[in-house]
C-alpha cells in the first residue's frame, strides 16, 4: 500500500463534502507531476485530505477506490484526454487536525513533500510520515 496527500480548498470542496458522497472523482488537477502521482495510485491506497488555503491542515483520511482514468472535466485535444484522475471515498476524519505549522516545526517531517514541493496538489507520503501524522492527529 502507498500513501498520499491530496489538497482541496475547503470552501470549494471540503472533507465534510466528501463524507456526504459515496465517492468522488478527484478531478481538475492540471499539473503533470500531480497527475503522474495519481497515475501511480492503486486501489486501496490511502490519502490524507488536506485543506489548503483556508485552514492549511490535514483533516481526514480517504481511500483510493478507482485507479487513474480520464478526468471528466478535461478537454479533449487531438482526440486524447491528457488529464487523468482517481476516485476516492472518505475513510475517517482525524480527531485532531494536523496543521501545516505543526508539520513545518517538526524535525521528523522536514523532508515531507508537502514542505519540499509545497505547490504540488497531490504528493506522496512515506509510511513513516503517515504513521507519525496519524499519531499527531489522534489515531
Amino acid at each position: 500500500m502507498a500513501y498520499w496527500l491530496m489538497k482541496s480548498e475547503p470552501d470549494v470542496f471540503s472533507f465534510t463534502d466528501l463524507t456526504n458522497k459515496p465517492l468522488e472523482e478527484w478531478h481538475s488537477v492540471r499539473n503533470y507531476a500531480a497527475r503522474n502521482n495519481m497515475k501511480a495510485m492503486k486501489k486501496g491506497d490511502k490519502a490524507f485530505f488536506y485543506h489548503s488555503n483556508i485552514g492549511k491542515e490535514i483533516v481526514g483520511i480517504m481511500t483510493i477506490v478507482n485507479e487513474a482514468h480520464p478526468d471528466s472535466t478535461a478537454e479533449i485535444v487531438d482526440g486524447k484526454i491528457v488529464w487523468e484522475c482517481v476516485d476516492v471515498e472518505a475513510d475517517k476524519p482525524l480527531p485532531t487536525p494536523v496543521t501545516l505549522a505543526q508539520i513545518k516545526a517538526d524535525p521528523f517531517l522536514q523532508d515531507m513533500a508537502l514542505i519540499k514541493l509545497s505547490r504540488l496538489s497531490v504528493s506522496p507520503v512515506t509510511a513513516a510520515e503517515w504513521d507519525y501524522i496519524c499519531k499527531l492527529g489522534g489515531l
